[in-house]
């Protein structure tokens, strides 16, 4: 085993990680031990957002951005649209250690925010390395612990890290989705008055949204678009989805392996396409409907995590700076005939986008919601919404 750094005086979190760095710090929030996979995000804002993002379920944040937690947290800021008690990442890691909040918006000090979630926090470490070794070696497994007496068993603590199954294989939506559906009709947030209500009325179109783990901006944007929004389970029968006569639906975004997920996923988003339903893809639904139209998806080094990464919308030129959070991506070479590609990572030209030729079927494998990250991207929402047909631009 090898330690990453000089040993820190008294030291009372740890990370091990699977291939035997150690690294030793000071710990944040909730006591005790998890295992997860360690991935870093680069964003230098919405650490709030990201924290409380279902796809980061099994996962440790490592943000390369070194201080963090100084604007605190709030009740308005949590993304996690089912639960918002529920824990998303699994683990958080930063290089400073957390100062006091000074923000207007602030309710509360991140440390406590933390430990009253569950989530470990480890600070103090040198995360410019632990990224480095990221980036050139993959995302590896790893436990964090914290305990106010600095004493930790960190040979059980590499066992247990290398026996760790990971994500592949791993259906984790089925405990990042909602236990019942529910409807929403909150939209954006402004300065002035904070998030709007908007209850629209029955002559607006209604999208049903596939919860696989859903983002609460992607539900602000479709109502911000003048649309009804129905939240369903990730188990929800496609019997039960027509139920609603949706005139599009949405397959969120989500954690976890998506062939695991798409395992009953799939088969109810082929029935959507058969009937001649819109269908719009995020992320781990972007991937799922790949999956869907025979396409392979596969797990990624590194994957992306940030809010600053270039994607090139193919059917217009335009480039924009998109947030982005997945392990997985989909195979752009096996896309069949029928399914073009309609945006790519300028980063490492991974797919970021497609569309069914001839159906009112796509997805990106980006954040168009962002929170946090560019607002590039919105168009995307009102890109669906006119596909609808007439009725979405009823008055």
């Amino acid at each position: 085993m090898r330690i990453s750094s000089a040993n820190p005086p008294n030291h009372t979190g740890v990370l091990v990680l699977s291939n035997g760095l150690i690294f030793k710090g000071y710990g944040v929030g909730a006591t005790g031990e998890a295992v997860g996979e360690v991935c870093f995000n680069t964003a230098m804002t919405g650490y709030q957002e990201i924290l409380t993002d279902p796809s980061y379920a099994g996962q440790f944040v490592t943000f390369t951005f070194p201080h963090i937690g100084n604007v605190g947290v709030n009740n308005e800021d949590v993304e996690f649209a089912a639960d918002s008690a529920v824990q998303a990442a699994r683990g958080v890691i930063f290089r400073e250690k957390v100062t006091s909040p000074s923000n207007y918006r602030s309710q509360f000090d991140l440390p406590g925010w933390l430990k009253r979630r569950g989530v470990i926090g480890l600070c103090g470490i040198d995360t410019r390395a632990l990224s480095a070794m990221i980036r050139e070696q993959g995302m590896p497994h790893g436990v964090i612990a914290h305990s106010p007496s600095g004493n930790f068993d960190i040979e059980a603590m590499q066992v247990r890290a290398k026996e760790w199954a990971g994500l592949e294989g791993r259906d984790l939506a089925k405990d990042m989705t909602a236990l019942s559906g529910f409807s929403h009709s909150e939209a954006l947030w402004t300065r002035e008055s904070g998030f709007e209500n908007k209850n629209a009325d029955a002559q607006r179109p209604l999208i049903v949204v596939i919860d696989y783990g859903v983002k609460k901006n992607i539900l602000r944007l479709l109502a911000d678009q003048n649309c009804r929004v129905q939240v369903v389970p990730a188990s929800t029968s496609f019997e039960e989805i027509i139920s609603f006569k949706p005139d599009g639906v949405v397959l969120s975004n989500g954690p976890g392996d998506p062939v695991a997920t798409g395992d009953y996923a799939v088969p109810i988003i082929r029935k959507l396409i058969d009937c001649e339903i819109p269908v719009f893809g995020i992320c781990l639904g972007h991937q799922m409907l790949a999956l869907a139209l025979g396409a392979k998806t596969q797990k990624m080094d590194q994957g992306h995590h940030g809010a600053n990464h270039p994607v090139k919308d193919l059917t217009t030129g335009k480039v924009e700076i998109v947030s982005m959070n997945h392990g997985f991506c989909v195979d752009a070479k096996s896309l069949p005939e029928n399914v073009s590609e309609t945006h790519t990572s300028l980063f490492d030209g991974t797919n970021c986008g497609i569309a069914l030729k001839g159906k009112k079927v796509f997805s990106v494998q980006h954040h168009p919601e962002a929170s946090p990250g560019p607002q590039d991207s919105f168009y995307i929402f009102k890109r669906f919404v006119d596909s609808l047909g007439d009725q979405a631009n009823a008055a």
